[in-house]
């Protein structure tokens, strides 16, 4: 990726194979739910977040090549260097993440597919709070938003960087795509709060619809310490 733009629609391609293997190869990951990826133009892959696999897992199984959001901390070193050549966009949260957002509107607006964690951190994966980046881009962009839930990439009692055992069954279950808008009468710090609850209630069905379905269930202790929700500065 280049100071001048978002990162080219080649290098998410290019490192898909990386990602399959790691869904597929070293840990069981089944996919619900791939039709509700459109098959062309923009589309915002929203998923919760619990572990430090879900970055990589969520690239490897999406139907599509994706741009995917990640921590700057990340772009250090080898794996720095992988994020880099596979087109993932760093994201500096203590500056807002505008420089991020303002990427990931490129991406979108070239037509080809953006993933987020709206919950901004690493946690339960619950939904319980999002950020608005991930509305604030759709209202921008037109983009639906696809609810993702991702499970089994951290159990009970484990830390939020670990990673599961090889072979352990995964979950990503998208969910039917949302489609924000700013309605008549609304300003537009009033279309990101509905939005936001709107794509909010998606994940959180998406998520307790795929618990429900595989009885795998989301962490559910301090091992992530509690962090104030705040609102995305896009």
């Amino acid at each position: 990726m280049t100071r001048e733009g978002a990162p080219a629609p080649a290098a998410a391609r290019r490192g898909r194979p990386i990602g399959r293997f790691l869904a597929h190869g070293v840990w069981a990951t089944t996919v619900v739910g791939v039709e509700h990826v459109p098959a062309e133009g923009p589309v915002i892959l929203a998923a919760n977040h619990i572990g430090l696999l879900d970055g990589p897992l969520l690239y490897g199984v999406s139907p599509r090549p994706a741009h995917l959001l990640v921590k700057q901390a990340a772009f250090r070193g080898p794996v720095g260097a992988l994020l880099r050549w596979s087109g993932q966009i760093p994201v500096d949260a203590e500056g807002g993440g505008r420089a991020a957002l303002a990427l990931g509107l490129e991406v979108l607006r070239r037509g080809d597919v953006l993933g987020i964690f709206p919950e901004g951190h690493r946690g339960r994966g619950d939904a319980g709070a999002l950020r608005g980046g991930a509305v604030w881009l759709a209202l921008t962009s037109g983009a639906p938003v696809v609810p993702v839930a991702i499970l089994g990439t951290r159990r009970t009692g484990r830390g939020a960087g670990s990673l599961p055992r090889p072979r352990a069954r995964l979950v990503v279950e998208m969910g039917e795509p949302v489609v924000v808008a700013r309605a008549p009468g609304r300003s537009g710090r009033e279309a990101l709060d509905d939005g936001t609850r709107a794509v909010a209630d998606a994940l959180r069905a998406t998520v307790a619809r795929a618990v429900a379905r595989t009885g795998i269930t989301l962490p559910d202790d301090a091992a992530v310490p509690a962090r104030a929700p705040r609102r995305a500065n896009p």
